[in-house]
Parts: structure tokens; sequence; C-alpha cells
């Protein structure tokens, strides 16, 4: 081999030593710098992905349904935020009640109904449909009368209501309660050695995948994992009294986004009442 060719490779040699290098540090300075990691999915800024579900509606016909649902919302469902634009859902969607509190988008086009505006209207799962078409559907809303009939063009929605049946097209979204904070309802059940609360008005993904408990005063200030009780509501049962004031901790379903609400549950908490956090998803 010439002196010229191996001086050639040599520099070819180095010049790849050196190429690797730079790549390695960049790819690690990147990492460490940005914080680069696979995420989960965020609701807010992923795109509306349609899909087609039957739809019936129950209750009164501008009314929420039925005064609560099987999430446990109790009559907050017919007052803002949620506004009686709420819906119960078929088992494939409820998942044992694991979807309470997410946030659809529903809307109904011509060509399925003549009073249908295609226009999309936002509704919450608060409540379970078990049986008949909602069982027997892949997807199903049995949507409170209100938002049945806010999807029909105006000054129809009693036609609409009238359809029986109706072919709808459904989309998974974000919550938005217009910057309302989260909301912690305790349940009646509640004592000092066994808390349950419902959670209310999650934006972003709206349903939880879990929920922790920490007692921030004399307790021993490790967060104990709840759990999901029925619906929207989670619970802890304790082996001693348990010392408020609370800290609650979230954890969203779809984009495992975790959140706290510090010292949201006083020292003076009751069964029945109702404490609003200072903070929210979004």
């Amino acid at each position: 081999m010439s002196v010229a060719m191996a001086r050639a490779f040599d520099h070819l040699s180095l010049f790849s030593s050196v190429s690797i290098s730079f790549l390695l540090a960049f790819l690690s300075c990147f990492e460490t710098c940005y914080s680069f990691k696979a995420k989960h999915v965020n609701l807010s800024r992923s795109g509306t992905h349609w899909a087609s579900a039957g739809a019936t509606w129950y209750g009164s016909p501008e009314g929420a349904g039925s005064d609560g649902g099987s999430c446990g919302y109790g009559n907050a469902v017919s007052q803002p935020p949620f506004s009686s634009m709420i819906t119960g859902i078929g088992p494939s969607l409820y998942k044992s009640g694991k979807e309470c509190g997410a946030c659809y988008q529903v809307k109904c086009i011509k060509r399925m109904h003549g009073s249908c505006s295609g226009r999309p209207v936002r509704v919450v799962i608060t409540d379970f449909c078990p049986g008949g078409p909602c069982a027997a559907e892949s997807a199903h809303f049995d949507l409170s009368g209100a938002a049945f009939g806010a999807m029909a063009i105006p000054g129809q929605d009693e036609k609409l209501r009238n359809a029986g049946v109706l072919r709808i097209r459904y989309a998974r979204v974000a919550c938005d309660y217009s910057g309302k904070t989260i909301a912690f309802h305790v349940d009646l059940g509640s004592n000092p050695n066994s808390f349950s609360v419902v959670v209310e008005f999650e934006e972003g993904d709206g349903d939880l995948a879990g929920v922790a408990l920490k007692e921030t005063s004399e307790g021993s200030g490790k967060w104990r994992p709840m759990q999901q009780s029925w619906g929207a509501v989670w619970k802890l049962d304790a082996t001693y009294q348990l010392k408020p004031p609370f800290s609650i901790k979230l954890i969203s379903q779809y984009s495992r986004q975790t959140l706290v609400a510090k010292n949201v549950i006083p020292d003076t908490w009751s069964p029945g009442s109702t404490y609003r956090s200072l903070v929210n998803y979004l």
C-alpha cells in the first residue's frame, strides 16, 4: 500500500471516530439538556378522530338524564359546568366507571336525520347504560334530553328527540371547564378511619388512572393509594384514625399527568361537603 493511501485511510479513520464521538455527545446533550423522553398523548393537543356510534336519550326532554347517575356526581350534573350536557355510556366506553368524567364531542348530520345540524356538542360521561342498544352496539351514547336536542337545527330539537335510536359520530376530546378548579366532594359514608371522595371537573383528560392521599399534618407524610370504589368515587380504608389536612394526588388516565391539590381537605372536613382546590390540568 502506498504512503499516500495509508495516510488517506488514517484520515478517514480519524474522521469516522470524531464523527461518531460528536454524534454520541450530541445525543447525550439532547437527552440531558432538553429532557427528551417519550410522552403520552395529550388530548388537548391531539387531533379529533371521529367514529360511529348509536345514540338515544333519557330523562326529561330538556333535562340532565338522571339526578346524578352511576358516576356519583349527584345533582352537580344539572348545574354548571356540566349544565345537563352529560351522557350515559355503554359498557365498551364506560369501562367499569374508569371513564367517568371523560369528555366527548357528538354530532349528527343531515343524511342521518333531517333535523341534524352537524354541529359538534361536548358531553361528559356521568352515567352507565347497561342494556338494550347500549350493550348491543360497539359504542352507544345514552344522552340527556338537553344534550340530544343540542345536536339539532335550532327549533327542531323535539323532532330529533322523536327519532328513536340515532346514528351519530363521536370523538374523544379534552374537557374544558373554563378555568374552574378541581373540586373534591366528600362522600356521606366517610369517617375518620375511611375516607371517600368524588373528584369533579378535571380539565384535559377528565378521567383518572389513580388517586392518592397524604396526611400532611401529623401523619407519615407518605402517599397512600386510594382505590376506585365506584364511578368517580375513590376510597381509602385505614387501620387507624386519619389525620387531616389531606393533600390529594391525581394521575390522569389518558396522558398520565400528575397533579397535587395540597391541603385541599381541611382539619374541619365533614361528610357531604365539597372542597375546591387551587389547581387543574389546563
